[in-house]
């Protein structure tokens, strides 16, 4: 299977709506707006284009030629800003086939040389399995647990940390 990411395009908004509309967001922050609306595909990949390369990198990813998932590494605020945020989701009809390592470990490759970062970092939902496998595969080690840390459903869940060096 290729693997591949995009950088994101105004003429992409018709995928990213369906995309944001289809995944599952049983693991997703509540940052992610539901329904997905055209404003807010509009509002997204505006700001995306705005601070590609300077502010973070958002791809879209790719699997054999399917719109399967988006992905980006985001700066922290901070002194340095040299410290970026991961964040990824994929549709569930393409889990356990390995595009999620892939995808993560093109995002911090292109994060790390077009960002200068010389950290990455990310929150995974307590449960979140895959998820935390897909990191340790990458080189991510967990940092820490932190209890009720985020709001989702308005119920307060707990999170792990892992972080790249």
């Amino acid at each position: 299977m290729t693997i591949t990411l995009h950088a994101w395009t105004l003429d992409d908004k018709p995928a990213l709506i369906a995309l944001c509309n289809a995944v599952d967001r049983t693991f997703l922050s509540d940052r992610l707006p539901e329904p997905y609306t055209e404003a807010d595909a509009n509002w997204w990949l505006g700001m995306a284009a705005e601070n590609e390369g300077k502010e973070g990198v958002w791809r879209s990813i790719w699997a054999d030629g399917n719109l399967v998932g988006s992905i980006s590494v985001e700066r922290k605020d901070g002194d340095e800003n040299k410290v970026g945020e991961l964040g990824y989701m994929i549709l569930t009809p393409w889990w356990s086939k390995g595009i999620g390592t892939e995808a993560v470990s093109q995002i911090c490759e292109i994060a790390t040389r077009e960002l200068g970062l010389v950290q990455i970092t990310t929150m995974v939902f307590e449960g979140n399995r895959a998820s935390e496998r897909v990191l340790e595969k990458n080189g991510f080690r967990l940092e820490e647990t932190k209890t009720g840390a985020v709001v989702k459903g308005g119920k307060a869940m707990d999170v792990r940390v892992y972080l790249l060096v």
